[in-house]
């Protein structure tokens, strides 16, 4: 598993836990701030890990095509 995979299946773990928690009504309110934020921290991380997964891909495809039509 690659890095990225790595800590992206343990960010969307982490987020599944938060929500889960919130979902259940198991944490105080003075808790609920600053899991929100990290959770939102997460988010980013996941985001910007897509992003960048996507956009090797489209990379691939192109030296795909390139290939294909030379």
């Amino acid at each position: 598993m690659s890095q990225e995979n790595f800590e992206y299946k343990n960010a969307m773990d982490r987020l599944e836990a938060i929500l889960e928690r919130i979902d259940n009504s198991e944490m105080e309110i003075d808790e609920l701030a600053g899991q929100v934020q990290e959770a939102t921290e997460l988010l980013k991380k996941c985001r910007k890990i897509l992003v960048d997964t996507e956009k090797n891909v489209q990379e691939a495809l192109k030296s795909l095509d390139g290939e294909v039509d030379g």
